[in-house]
């Protein structure tokens, strides 16, 4: 998920690192409320979630409320690489001195994290020549690390002690929040001596965001996430082609980290939840159904308060009306589980004694 860059700088915000005065708005009326809070002069700054705005128009320089009244349903009515703005970010004018380039992704070939660095701001970064690459591992950055990179873009003094710091904020942000990518372009040294992030980019890993509950802000709901909330249940779109179904938010976070660890790409988190029914089971394997890509679904439940059964019931009743037609890998315990396997006996569930025996056999017969 890519955060708009207004959404990054309010994660930038909660981990201190420097920013100018900024307020979104999604109308014009909104708007002139902000641009009277924040004063002119102001940038107007179209939200979207591709890069080219500023050679589109999408950036424009205020010094008034005649040229904010022009200018502001300009940028709002622009469409850039086939993108409508989402919102519009009002932000102070900034007096910058020197630009600099800033960035922490994951590097899943290497299995840590690298930061990319540069002298040379608010250009794409493969254009620049002078990058400074680091490999830091999967830990924060550590003070040191920092300071080397300061010093390797030729900072000194405050501006590298400042450097230094917002790296670091940046390396925990990123890591707190199990990030692929955060980067500040341009990372401004501006006339008064600060360092302040002018530009903010951030994109999460849609593997790992239903373990950050504070983001599901900026989740932008698929009409199928959306109608699994409205009948009771958790539904989070994966790109794999293995369904992971379970009860409680936690035994299915584990499954499909199992999953994942095995080789398994997984479709969706689907969490049946405590009080889930035959009906919302259904339910929830017709929108299955609707997953574009899905080859089998893998089923990790525990019977406490919600009977094995019921789920039983819920997939032969599926099985019969010709919503799934997929194998599914299943390891069912808990209350009335021997029933429900001699219920499932003969239908196109295997039913397995351990997860690690459904999952082994989930990726092995997806691949065949």
């Amino acid at each position: 998920m890519q955060l708009l860059e207004f959404q990054a700088k309010e994660l930038f915000r909660e981990y201190g690192i420097r920013l100018l005065d900024s307020m979104s708005s999604a109308s014009i009326e909104e708007g002139r409320r902000h641009a009277k809070e924040l004063g002119f002069p102001l940038v107007i700054k179209i939200q979207v979630p591709v890069g080219g705005r500023g050679k589109a128009g999408g950036i424009q320089k205020c010094q008034n409320e005649d040229e904010f009244e022009i200018k502001y349903p300009q940028v709002m009515d622009l469409t850039v690489k086939g993108e409508k703005a989402r919102a519009i970010l009002l932000e102070k004018m900034a007096d910058v001195k020197k630009e600099l380039y800033l960035s922490i992704f994951l590097n899943r070939s290497k299995r840590c994290y690298t930061v990319i660095a540069s002298n040379e701001g608010g250009v794409e970064i493969e254009s620049v020549k002078n990058q400074i690459i680091k490999e830091v591992g999967l830990g924060d950055v550590s003070d040191d690390i920092a300071m080397e990179v300061a010093r390797e873009m030729d900072l000194e003094g405050g501006i590298a002690d400042q450097f230094a710091d917002t790296l670091k904020r940046l390396s925990k942000l990123t890591i707190e929040k199990e990030a692929e990518l955060a980067e500040i372009n341009p990372l401004a040294i501006m006339q008064d001596g600060t360092v302040t992030a002018l530009d903010g980019k951030f994109v999460t890993d849609d593997n790992s965001n239903f373990r950050h509950d504070e983001l599901q802000k900026y989740q932008e709901k698929t009409a199928i996430e959306e109608q699994a909330e409205k009948s009771g249940f958790s539904l989070v779109e994966l790109d794999g082609d293995i369904a992971v179904v379970g009860n409680g938010a936690g035994l299915v976070m584990s499954t499909l980290d199992m999953l994942s660890d095995n080789g398994g790409k997984p479709a969706c988190f689907l969490d049946v939840g405590g009080g889930a029914t035959t009906e919302s089971v259904y339910e929830a394997l017709t929108l299955i159904s609707k997953l574009g890509g899905v080859k089998g679904i893998l089923v990790n439940l525990y019977g406490g308060i919600v009977k094995t059964t019921v789920v039983a019931e819920a997939f032969l009743k599926a099985y019969k009306d010709n919503i799934i037609d997929m194998p599914v890998f299943s390891r069912l315990r808990g209350t009335e589980s021997e029933k429900a396997k001699e219920m499932l006996e003969g239908s196109r569930t295997q039913i397995f004694d351990s997860v690690e025996e459904a999952i082994n056999a989930a990726v092995m017969g997806i691949k065949d």
